[in-house]
């Protein structure tokens, strides 16, 4: 990421310090800031733990959704990524539509180098360390609704966010802040103040303790908004 930005390339910038490996990148489909891994992949190449043999996966091959691959579903467990192609742009091409991110830019000159830069100290602020706050990064999906579903929720909450485009998306965010969870802590785990999406192990908590804060989430979410929340984190 570093060495795309510092040669003044374009494409995966939006991605920075979004932490994990590279070879973990395709398995999410990885995205923040209106950008996703699938924007600039080509190709990867991947061990068959079976086989042992070394095969290639092509774009259309890895099955990219939200937050989603073939490689969390029917090939789950089943391969080691070992190497991914990307396709970054020489020619200045910027993604700044994302409001927080647009928000931070003052001039049309910025380069991909400054994005990043703004980029890291965005989440900075926003998102814990997971070297001293143990958390599994973003918890839940933004969930995906229905133009039906997205109008009665706006006759109920006019000022509610969303995401229009060839999907509806609504911060999961914001749902979960809106119910009071933001900030709340029990003697295990809780959500960081900071960040309503965040899950965070403060005392020794046990997978079974996230998961059960998560269900208890999850279900007032649904009772209020009628929105079943979707793990973004994988949960075996």
């Amino acid at each position: 990421m570093y060495w795309s930005t510092k040669n003044n390339l374009y494409g995966i910038e939006n991605l920075s310090l979004i932490p994990g490996s590279v070879g973990a990148a395709p398995i999410q489909n990885i995205g923040a800031y209106g950008c996703e891994l699938k924007d600039t992949f080509q190709k990867l190449e991947a061990i068959n733990l079976v086989t042992k043999e070394k095969v290639i996966f092509n774009k259309s091959d890895c099955d990219f959704g939200y937050r989603d691959s073939v490689f969390k579903n029917q090939l789950k467990n089943q391969f080691i990524i070992t190497k991914v192609y990307l396709q970054l742009m020489k020619i200045k091409h910027l993604n700044i539509n994302y409001k927080e991110l647009k928000e931070k830019i003052t001039n049309d000159k910025i380069n991909s180098q400054e994005i990043r830069e703004i980029i890291i100290d965005i989440r900075n602020r926003k998102l814990p360390n997971p070297k001293n706050i143990g958390n599994a990064g973003s918890f839940f999906k933004n969930p995906i609704i229905k133009k039906n579903q997205l109008k009665i929720l706006i006759k109920k909450y006019p000022k509610i966010p969303y995401f229009a485009g060839e999907i509806i998306k609504i911060p999961a965010a914001w749902l979960i802040e809106k119910l009071n969870w933001k900030g709340y802590r029990n003697e295990k785990c809780g959500i960081y103040e900071n960040h309503a999406l965040i899950i965070i192990n403060h005392n020794h908590s046990t997978g079974e303790d996230i998961q059960n804060l998560a269900k208890r989430i999850k279900k007032d979410v649904y009772k209020e908004f009628n929105i079943l929340l979707e793990e973004e984190v994988s949960i075996i």
